[in-house]
């Protein structure tokens, strides 16, 4: 889905008959698209008497839920470790402390390409032992064509509604004086926006993806879809109008 929505705003400024005048535009685009990519985040714990028992608990669960992320080949455009944690549970009681047992716990972060198996794999990693799931978080790539996309879109609409304020007038564009992302031309910095708005995606297939567990429920996930808009600020020279202006003594 990819659906557009565009307007902007203008200013004429006229001087004198045979001096050049002067349009101020701003063109704005909206691109509705599907999301990319939808980040998952697992963390997995332990517990235990010892300290090397509850690491290597950890170390085994941790690889079980690695070994489950990279067994989607592709479908899994990145998998990163966060931070371990190991440390003791102490039980304070009269003047003294005693360790009552070790926790640990080690965070992973995940990227998923290919949603027609995220159903499958939020299900299997809700079924590991001791995981906590948190996700999907819907996105955008960082270098996603949509972005470039909006802001060729922003610029057109300035264009055009620059040519039509000037038709208005009954002149004509005849250069660029300036052209800048919204607010820099009055030296005021402002980031893009991404929006978001949920759309409905079809069910995940059944059986996708590797070692898929029959036992384990499928979830129908619905991404969110991004909203991304891009400003445009800019100013224009036209040729005077045709009719003539009278000035004030």
């Amino acid at each position: 889905m990819d659906s557009t929505h565009a307007h902007s705003s203008a200013a004429a400024a006229v001087g004198a008959v045979g001096s050049p005048a002067a349009i101020s535009v701003r063109g704005e685009a909206v691109l509705t698209v599907e999301p990319e990519l939808a980040d998952l985040t697992v963390v997995v714990t332990t517990q235990a008497k010892d300290r090397r028992e509850a690491f290597e608990r950890l170390v085994k669960r941790n690889d079980e839920v690695l070994a489950l992320l990279r067994s989607y080949g592709d479908s899994v455009e990145k998998v990163e470790s966060g931070g371990v944690a190991v440390h003791p549970e102490v039980r304070k009681g009269g003047r003294e402390e005693k360790i009552r047992s070790y926790r640990g716990a080690v965070r992973i972060e995940a990227a998923i390409a290919d949603f027609a198996v995220l159903g499958e794999i939020v299900a299997r990693v809700a079924d590991l032992e001791a995981a906590y799931l948190e996700g999907p978080h819907w996105r955008l790539r960082r270098n996603s064509p949509v972005y470039r996309k909006a802001r060729t879109r922003a610029v057109q609409e300035a264009v055009t509604r620059a040519s039509d304020y000037a038709e208005a007038l009954g002149s004509r564009i005849t250069g660029l004086v300036e052209l800048a992302d919204a607010g820099l031309m009055q030296n005021e910095v402002r980031r893009p926006m991404v929006r978001h708005a949920a759309r409905a995606l079809p069910a995940p297939a059944p059986g996708a993806g590797y070692g898929a567990a029959a036992e384990s429920p499928t979830l129908d996930l619905e991404p969110v879809a991004q909203e991304v808009h891009a400003s445009v600020e800019a100013r224009f020279y036209a040729t005077q109008p045709l009719f003539e202006i009278k000035l004030d003594d």
